[in-house]
Parts: C-alpha cells; structure tokens; sequence
C-alpha cells in the first residue's frame, strides 16, 4: 500500500477537495494542526476526559481544511499552489512517470515527517516539552521541505510537458 495513497484515501480527498486545498490559505493553514493538536492533547492535565473535545475539533477541522477555501482556478501559482499541483503529480506517478531525481529525496523528507510523527507522538504520551519540540520539527521540517520539492517537480513536469 502506497502510504501517499493512504494519507489522501484517509483525508477523503477528491478533483473538488484538491482544488479547494490549491488556496494558499489551506496549506499555510495546515502547518497549525500539528502545535494545536498538541494543545488539544496536552490539555489533558488541564481538563482530563473533556481534552477530547479540543482534540475533536482540531480533528474535524484537519478534515474540513481542504474544503473551506474557495477552488483555485487556472494554472498553479506560488508556493502554495505549485506544491499543491506538485503532490498530485506525485500521487499519480504510477501512472505517469516523475523524473528519477525526485523520488529518493521524496521518500526520504516523508521519513523525516513520519520520524517526527513518532518523536511526536512520544512527546505527547510522556508529557515531554523538548521532545516535543524535536517531533515538531521533524515533522513540519520534513513535510514543509517536501512540498517544496512538489512546487520543483511540478515545475519540471510543467517544463517536460512545454518541450515535449
């Protein structure tokens, strides 16, 4: 199973979705559901069996981000946008073949996002600022590096395609 694959399946993303997550306030915006999720769960010491409320709502709006912004029409522009165009790309590259170049630092930046994940999650369950701190930035380092190698494959893609 492709963990990309499983990642958009999960988020339930389809043609509308992808369009609407293009807006560079839904992806700027995602870089805050990690620190708010840890908030929400942190808050537990705080508020006990009721921190499932702020976790449920840091939840539901991971979900609904992709889906409140207005669709981006038109060709990919900005970081945002071209990362956006860049990941989908990538989704489908079984289908269509990305050049070679981008695959191995592809994989390895979404190994740092999911060694932050874990750094992260351990963080959480021992209540360890510095060690959350660390998942953090592997995470959001990781995954911010590997949208910027969508926005360069997107624009080697979109160059191939005007020379070929």
């Amino acid at each position: 199973m492709d963990i990309y694959r499983l990642s958009e399946r999960a988020m339930a993303m389809d043609d509308a979705a992808w369009a609407r997550h293009a807006h560079p306030f839904s992806v700027y915006s995602r870089f805050a559901v990690l620190p708010l999720l840890a908030l929400a769960i942190w808050s537990r010491v705080w508020l006990g069996i009721w921190a499932l409320g702020p976790v449920l709502l840091v939840l539901v709006f991971t979900f609904l981000n992709p889906r409140l912004c207005t669709p981006v029409e038109g060709p990919p522009a900005g970081w945002a946008g071209k990362g956006t165009a860049g990941e989908r790309l990538w989704l489908a590259r079984r289908e269509r073949a990305v050049p070679a170049r981008h695959v191995v630092p592809c994989h390895l930046l979404s190994g740092v996002a999911v060694l932050g994940l874990v750094v992260y999650a351990v963080a959480l369950w021992r209540l360890d600022a510095g060690l959350l701190l660390a998942g953090l930035a592997l995470a959001m380092g990781g995954k911010a590096w590997f949208v910027d190698r969508m926005v360069w494959l997107y624009e080697d893609m979109r160059g191939a395609a005007r020379d070929g």
